[in-house]
Parts: structure tokens; C-alpha cells; sequence
């Protein structure tokens, strides 16, 4: 069987686990009442959502945990189809994915209902958990420091590696997190984000790494099953700091995260939106630079419908992925 053919196959398989397994995970979330608190500033279109099942990260976490763990299991008995570096982006996945369940449990029955985790202690978590993957992808699995389009060769960033990296795992994490707000939005952007590394991957003989990329994105379409508008499933912190973290990850795996300026715009402009607005409403003393703060937001407010700005915010992501390719290709 041919990588590509593989890979797809892989993707399908993940696919149909996530499907089947999505309604019995629903029936669990709305069992114990574990649904979305729409916070009081946002968008009064947003009540609606209120009560929805959330933390469904579980939804896709789970099947790629399984299936890239039968993968690796299959090696003991002889059959190459998948490699250790993968356990270091799947080890990822669910640290982040656990923290950002703690976020969303917080939120929903802790003492801070409706606000989750404080910022500083999740954002130390974010931090210590980035600095240990940053040393074990430069000192264990010994990956490329760097690479930027039109230049061949590696470029070297010592010691430096270490934080740039974590900087690069902490922000893009954030980065999803402020994405997922919209019917559908942090699903599509991300699963066309790993599609494109997926590509990356293939392309630079990282086939193992290709797989998982894919298992992810099978998984994120069966989460999108459940996902799509009007959602009956929410991902929380629980999917969305996995997704952004594992992302970084892997491109950092690739020597192209570089790209992630360039493949996942649509995130960037999200924590760009962010910052900006708090630079802005604090050097300007009360005053809003958008309307609301992450930009999807600013656009519905100024009249685009939901799904508009989830096709919208698609299309220019999918464009981006694919020069970012082929950028990977110069």
C-alpha cells in the first residue's frame, strides 16, 4: 500500500471511530449536565447556545489516542506503520487536552463557574508543559531547528530553539482557543491546518508523521458531524488548547513552523485581534479598537451571520494552507 493511500485510509478509519462513538459521548455530557455558560458580553445570538454539551475535545482526543496507540502496539509484533516520534505530539495532544479539561470543568462546577481556570495558572501550565516538549523535540527526538522557504539548508538556533519553541506551542494553543466560538470555525481551520503539515510531512519522507496528522483530521471530521450549525457539541478548552498545541508540535517536528504564519492565518489573526484590542482599549483608556475582541466576533456583530463567517474565515484558511505547501515545495 502507497503512504498516501495509507494516510487517507487512516483518516476514513478515524473518521467512523468518532462518528460512532459521538452519541453515546453525548448522552454522557447531557447525563451530567456538563453544557456551555455563555458569558454575559458576548453576542445575545450566542444565548441560544447556552446548555450545549461541552469538553467535546474528548470526542476526538480519544479515537486518535486509540488508534495511533494501536499503531504503535502493532509494532511489537512486527508491522511498521508508525513510529515513536508520534507518542511526543500524541503525549501533547492530551496534556493540553487534560489541562483544558480542568479549564472547562472549572468553569462549568468550580468555584469560578462561568470564568474557568485562572489566567496565570493556566497560563504556567501552558508554559512548563511547552519548555519540557521544546527540550525533548531539540535533545531526544533531535528535530530540525529550522527551515524557511528557498533555503535548503537547516538553520541552526542553538540554545535559542528552547523558547522560541515553547513560545511557539504556548501561542498557537492560545491562538485555537480564541478561534473556537463559532459553530464549526476551530474544527475546519484546524483540520486544514493539519492537513497541510500532514502534507508537509509526506513530502519531506516524515510518513509517520503524515499519519497522525491525518488520524486528526479523520477525527476532527467526525467531530464536525456533531459540530456543525446549530452544534449539538461544543470542543471547550478540552479540544481547542490540544489542537493549537499538538499543531505547533507538529510543525515544529517538520523544521517548517515557519508556515504557521502562513497556514494558520486564521488563528494568528484571532490572537492578533486580541492583543491589539487590549493595547488599544488600555493606551486609549476605555476606547475599542473592534467592536469585540476575537475578530469573528467583531464581524458578527457587524451583521455577517454565523455561517457566513465560518465559510469565509474556511475559504481564506484553505487558501492559506495551500501556499503554505507550496511554499514547503520552494
Amino acid at each position: 500500500m502507497s503512504h498516501s493511500a495509507l494516510v487517507l485510509g487512516l483518516a476514513m478509519f478515524s473518521f467512523v471511530m468518532t462518528v460512532i462513538w459521538g452519541m453515546p459521548l453525548l448522552r454522557m455530557l447531557r447525563h451530567f449536565k456538563i453544557g456551555k455558560i455563555i458569558r454575559v458580553e458576548e453576542p445575545d445570538q450566542h444565548r441560544i447556545k447556552m446548555g450545549t454539551p461541552t469538553m467535546g475535545g474528548v470526542l476526538f482526543i480519544l479515537p486518535v489516542l486509540l488508534l495511533t496507540g494501536l499503531l504503535n502496539a502493532a509494532a511489537l509484533i512486527g508491522l511498521d506503520v508508525t513510529g515513536r516520534s508520534v507518542l511526543i505530539p500524541l503525549i501533547v495532544m492530551v496534556s493540553f487536552g487534560v489541562l483544558g479539561a480542568l479549564d472547562d470543568w472549572e468553569g462549568i462546577r468550580g468555584k469560578r463557574r462561568g470564568d474557568g481556570m485562572r489566567i496565570r495558572t493556566k497560563f504556567l501550565a501552558q508554559i512548563v508543559l511547552a519548555v519540557g516538549t521544546a527540550v525533548v523535540l531539540k535533545y531526544m527526538l533531535l528535530v530540525p531547528d529550522m527551515f524557511l522557504p528557498g533555503y535548503r539548508h537547516e538553520i541552526e538556533l542553538g540554545w535559542w530553539y528552547i523558547p522560541i519553541a515553547a513560545f511557539v506551542i504556548v501561542s498557537e494553543s492560545n491562538a485555537v482557543n480564541f478561534t473556537d466560538g463559532l459553530d464549526g470555525l476551530a474544527g475546519l481551520i484546524s483540520a486544514t491546518a493539519f492537513a497541510a503539515f500532514g502534507g508537509v510531512a509526506l513530502i519531506s519522507g516524515q510518513v509517520y508523521l503524515a499519519q497522525f496528522c491525518f488520524i486528526i483530521v479523520g477525527a476532527l471530521f467526525g467531530f464536525l458531524w456533531f459540530n456543525a450549525h446549530p452544534a449539538a457539541l461544543i470542543m471547550g478548552d478540552t479540544g481547542s488548547m490540544a489542537l493549537g498545541s499538538t499543531l505547533a508540535v507538529v510543525a515544529l517536528m517538520t523544521g517548517q513552523w515557519p508556515l504557521l504564519l502562513v497556514i494558520a492565518v486564521i488563528p494568528l489573526s484571532e490572537a492578533l485581534s486580541v492583543s491589539i484590542q487590549i493595547a488599544y482599549f488600555r493606551l486609549t483608556r476605555g476606547k475599542r479598537f473592534f467592536k469585540m475582541a476575537p475578530i469573528h466576533l467583531h464581524f458578527e456583530l457587524l451583521g455577517w451571520s454565523e455561517t457566513q463567517i465560518v465559510q469565509r474565515f474556511w475559504l481564506i484558511g484553505l487558501l492559506a494552507a495551500m501556499i503554505g505547501m507550496g511554499l514547503a515545495l520552494v
